[in-house]
């Protein structure tokens, strides 16, 4: 079975690159979102496997989505935050939140499906 995963992120540019690399390697891009309010809204109706979370969007920070999504929803969804603030107190948040993983932009299609693999072969 096609693991499925919905990616948020702000920029057109990163949610295509980000779900072309994902379908090249056999997962189901089940949604994308452009903000935080529509991320919240299809991981809740999805329930997707898997999350690529960006960190900075324009209604809200994705730390504050994490919150939201594990926390008060208990959504089963694993977390991958992608941002281009790579302050180790911002991973660190990420990480005690419940994220499986924090990648730093700019980077490669090899390390975001390398997360993703990792993440979904855990059993947390």
């Amino acid at each position: 079975m096609k693991e499925r995963i919905l990616v948020v992120d702000d920029s057109m540019y990163m949610r295509t690159m980000i779900s072309d690399a994902l379908i090249e390697e056999g997962y189901q891009v089940v949604g994308q979102a452009p903000n935080g309010e529509t991320a919240i809204d299809l991981a809740l109706e999805l329930e997707p496997d898997l999350i690529t979370l960006d960190n900075i969007l324009p209604d809200m920070i994705g730390i504050d989505i994490l919150r939201v999504l594990k926390h008060e929803e208990k959504l089963k969804s694993k977390i991958i935050m992608i941002s281009a603030v790579g302050q180790e107190s911002v991973v660190q948040e990420g990480l005690d939140l419940g994220a499986s993983d924090y990648i730093v932009k700019p980077f490669t299609s090899e390390q975001i499906i390398k997360s993703i693999k990792a993440a979904l072969a855990s059993e947390e």
